[in-house]
């Protein structure tokens, strides 16, 4: 009686208001827009209009027909860093921009595309409903065709809300675990930034056929390359034909889909030490005249694991490098495309050859960037914290979400090479953890069965990947055995015996000991470190102190070395970042970074260059 009562609720609701909001479809961000011949685009980043709603009127008001007593604000850019007085600010909020569309569009698909607005968004195209997404750090893309005005403007509004929930992914308002007295309230510990985060473009695709997806998937024969590229299309299209390397393919369509094998005669294979990419020229036809088509690139390279060791293209790996996360100063989360050339050159200067989208998938550009520069990834779902007791229906909702998450962060991300692991979540928890006491505590059924279903789902989207989740310290083991690599984050001599590096380097060490005498499998620590005060100095190392945290990170270091299962050390974290404010955040600032907010080394990035440039 209860649904039957909410149903009728909604129903009505959206009859009195007159709105009707579709759903984002996830394939419609499968290619990223692209300008040629055939296609268009327009990014519309720069200044918008920006007004707060914090009683949630405006779309009674009807602010979609032009906003009244706005701002200025920037986008991409979280608002929480461009307003005094918005700093902790998570509710509703509206966008507006006015456009023009060439008059060259005309005939052509139209679509609209937003690179990440955090947490929820819906859209208006002159003063129309359009549609709406939950969850942020993805992209999600309307077509906007049948509401365009030509040869005049039209505007954009778009109304983002970051309201933290306990149903919610990543969840906060309700602190389930008890581990963080923060505010803002969520359950992770880094700030809840809101806004647009990254672009917003305008783009189009031919009318009568289109190309939709382009999947690759590679692999070897002896020095061959073995390169097998799945396209999908819309719309009236029967053949074409595929182009790497020299190399033609035919194509012909069956259902809006076609298959292409092609070999790369003396291939050269991708890899940190040689990235190298092939461009994929993907063509519709009909007839001998050429309709559409999508160029992308593809590094050929295999990703598998043993019961010790990640291999690449069937030689062993080991990873080298950090969590991180998107923030800078003024542009909270939003895309700074100077600040990620930064960290690639820092990341170079530094010796490291890869990193954990931690903990929500980064804007392309950082993909794009990494499929370039040789770095390998482990891309991550903004799956923080979550756990699987207390309420059903919160539970429900979480791991619905959950599996958008997945289906879009693969359906964005498949193609890339530098993409070598899945990641399905960081540090869920059981109902209790022993977090400071080194006592492994026991998941619930639930939980299991929970993440089972989110393995599968992956593997099921994408089976030439490896998985893993990332486990906390206390947390159940047998959530470690499920994934193709163990991962783990670890602090024993900072949350546990603190000050103390030798004791928690010897707990660190009996600890993976146990724990790989049971998954066997690649063990990765994606996660040590400790906070330190930037030119905060000691004679002998002290918590806080630039000495320490050189001394903590060379001790974990030491014990990964004389081990033979350990695949990786990701040092957390590559930068100080914001977090919300706590007792254990002084200034709101986690200071774990080996370098500082503003990319200025600390005294264990010199040691690190220098250790991590003379190991293989």
């Amino acid at each position: 009686m209860k649904s039957l009562l909410t149903i009728l609720f909604v129903c009505l609701s959206v009859q009195m208001n007159g709105q009707d909001f579709r759903t984002a479809n996830t394939e419609d961000i499968a290619l990223f827009p692209q300008q040629n011949e055939f296609r268009n685009t327009l990014d519309l980043s720069g200044i918008w209009k920006f007004k707060k709603d914090s009683l949630a009127e405006g779309e009674k008001q009807q602010w979609f027909k032009g906003l009244s007593d706005y701002r200025s604000i920037a986008v991409p850019g979280s608002w929480n860093e461009q307003f005094d007085d918005m700093r902790d600010y998570l509710a509703m909020a509206w966008y507006e921009k006015e456009t023009y569309i060439p008059a060259s569009w005309k005939g052509q698909r139209i679509f609209i595309r937003v690179g990440s607005a955090n947490y929820a968004a819906k859209i208006w195209v002159n003063g129309q409903p359009l549609g709406q997404h939950e969850g942020g750090h993805l992209p999600f893309a309307f077509e906007i065709s049948s509401l365009v005005n030509w040869n005049a403007s039209n505007r954009i509004t778009i109304q983002v809300e970051n309201i933290l929930k306990p149903d919610r992914v990543p969840t906060g308002g309700d602190v389930a675990t008890g581990l963080f007295n923060n505010f803002p309230k969520s359950n992770y510990d880094f700030f809840p930034y809101a806004g647009l985060h990254r672009a917003v473009w305008l783009y189009t695709v031919p009318s009568a056929a289109a190309i939709a997806d382009v999947a690759i998937n590679t692999g070897f024969t002896g020095n061959d390359g073995a390169v097998e590229i799945k396209v999908v299309a819309h719309g009236k299209a029967s053949q074409g034909r595929i182009s790497i390397a020299g190399i033609q393919a035919p194509i012909r369509f069956s259902g809006g889909k076609a298959t292409a094998s092609i070999k790369i005669p003396n291939v050269r294979r991708w890899s940190p030490e040689d990235p190298f990419l092939y461009t994929v020229d993907v063509t519709l036809t009909e007839g001998n005249k050429t309709i559409d088509h999508y160029t992308t690139e593809t590094g050929v390279r295999t990703i598998t694991a043993n019961s010790k060791q990640i291999l690449l293209n069937g030689k062993p790996i080991f990873l080298k490098g950090f969590g991180k996360h998107e923030d800078f100063p003024i542009y909270g989360r939003g895309t700074a495309y100077p600040v990620m050339i930064k960290d690639f050159s820092l990341f170079k200067w530094i010796g490291a050859n890869s990193f954990r989208t931690s903990h929500y998938p980064y804007d392309e550009e950082y993909m794009r960037m990494a499929d370039r520069e040789g770095i390998l990834v482990i891309d991550e779902i903004p799956a923080v914290g979550l756990y699987f007791h207390g309420d059903t229906a919160q539970l429900q909702r979480r791991q619905s979400v959950c599996h958008q998450y997945i289906n879009e962060l693969i359906t964005r991300d498949k193609n890339h090479p530098s993409v070598i692991i899945w990641c399905i979540a960081n540090e869920p928890f059981p109902a209790k953890v022993g977090l400071t006491s080194g006592e492994e505590k026991q998941g619930d059924d639930q939980a299991l069965v929970s993440l089972k279903t989110l393995f599968k789902q992956v593997k099921t989207l994408d089976s030439s990947r490896l998985t893993t989740l990332v486990g906390v310290m206390g947390g159940p083991s047998d959530w470690l055995t499920l994934g193709d690599v163990t991962c783990v984050n670890r602090y024993w001599g900072w949350y546990t015996n603190p000050g103390d590096v030798r004791a928690g380097a010897a707990m660190l060490s009996m600890e993976l000991d146990r724990l790989h005498q049971k998954v066997q499998k690649p063990v990765i620590i994606t996660e040590f470190g400790a906070d330190t005060y930037p030119g905060m100095h000691a004679e002998q190392p002290e918590m806080f102190t630039e000495e320490y945290q050189t001394d903590f990170i060379k001790a974990y270091l030491d014990v990964a070395d004389s081990k033979d299962f350990i695949a990786g050390m990701h040092v957390w974290a590559f930068a100080d970042f914001k977090t919300s404010q706590a007792i254990m955040r002084f200034g709101g600032i986690n200071y774990k970074g080996v370098f500082t907010r503003d990319r200025k080394p600390k005294m264990a990035a010199h040691y690190l260059r220098q250790r991590w440039a003379r190991k293989n």
